[in-house]
């Protein structure tokens, strides 16, 4: 009988040291699913802050952490077969950056955790309850502040003092293009400025998009966000300065593509945060314990360069106020 009792103790204590050293073995490094509506260039120095706060906290990509890339390109009509594809390799944790990539994902799984980088409106879009209680398997961060909208509107008429019409890039199909768009119509009147809405849905309509804006003789243009703008920041430059229209936008990479201002939550500071997500779920926080959380950074960058090319001032009020200023 002691025999028996002795070969059993002997049998589970190998079982336990197999268990242990199989939870060291090499592959079972965690696997994140990045995915996102845009260009890898595009998203290039969000995801080196993504990069760079998992580093901070002891995530080092290739070492004890990999990664799986999928980019849409501007097609958001891509991103529900790209999240599938990363719910097929049983990622632990989907990261996502804005809106229709982290709605994408939602509708491919209700178990794998998303972390939203920087959505829009996560509660009215349905990604989660509410922001102190996400409920579900999603959370992360919301870069959620419409009336940055009407701010922008506000610089624009500062920048350019007889500014009267002001032609407003949107896409419709876009959630918080959309309320950016609804956004900005209750500033306009008190500012005494017309608003020309101009409806883009895919890199083919910009060319038509600046014929429109010259025809309706705007003296300005406010681009709302989505996808489609982000992925061509570099056209949307280009055909501005051609059409001589100051123009601005929530992102700085914007100005850096030749814009010429931008004002707006600081999109790199929300990618190091979501790393914070990752980490906390990776050690078995649920994200449904997790708040969302909103912008602490705001950033003005103007371009004098830009704004020299075009024939425009930017008056001292404005340029003092500036975290950037490009010459």
């Amino acid at each position: 009988m002691t025999k028996k009792i002795t070969a059993f103790a002997l049998s589970a204590m190998l079982l336990a040291l197999c268990s242990a050293v199989e939870a060291q073995q090499p592959g079972k490094v965690p696997r994140i699913g990045f995915l996102s509506p845009f260009s890898p260039s595009a998203t290039a120095l969000w995801l080196e802050a993504f990069r760079q706060g998992l580093r901070d906290l002891g995530w080092v990509e290739g070492k004890n952490i990999s990664i799986e890339y999928r980019y849409a390109e501007g097609r958001n009509e891509r991103l529900p077969d790209l999240a599938a594809d990363l719910v097929r390799l049983k990622v632990d944790i989907i990261v996502t950056a804005v809106t229709p990539d982290a709605l994408a994902a939602k509708n491919a799984t209700r178990t794998i955790p998303i972390v939203m980088a920087a959505s829009g409106d996560p509660v009215a879009s349905g990604l989660v309850d509410s922001l102190a209680r996400p409920g579900g398997n999603i959370t992360g961060l919301s870069q959620m502040n419409p009336e940055l909208a009407g701010k922008r509107l506000e610089l624009l008429k500062e920048i350019v003092s007889k500014l009267s019409r002001v032609a407003v890039f949107w896409n419709p199909q876009d959630q918080m293009s959309t309320i950016s768009w609804n956004e900005l119509q209750t500033p306009a009147r008190p500012l005494g400025v017309q608003l020309h809405p101009v409806e883009i849905r895919s890199s083919s309509d910009f060319d038509k998009a600046f014929e429109d804006a010259t025809r309706a003789r705007a003296g300005a243009l406010a681009i709302m966000p989505a996808p489609v703008f982000v992925t061509n920041l570099n056209r949307i430059a280009d055909l501005a300065a051609k059409s001589r229209l100051p123009s601005i936008f929530h992102l700085k990479e914007f100005v850096d593509a030749g814009g010429l201002v931008a004002y707006g939550t600081d999109r790199s500071d929300l990618f190091r945060r979501a790393a914070t997500f990752v980490d906390k779920i990776l050690k078995g926080t649920k994200p449904q314990d997790l708040p969302v959380e909103q912008p602490l950074k705001f950033e003005l960058v103007i371009s004098l360069k830009t704004a020299k090319q075009i024939g425009l001032t930017i008056p001292p009020n404005v340029l003092v106020r500036a975290d950037k200023v490009i010459k």
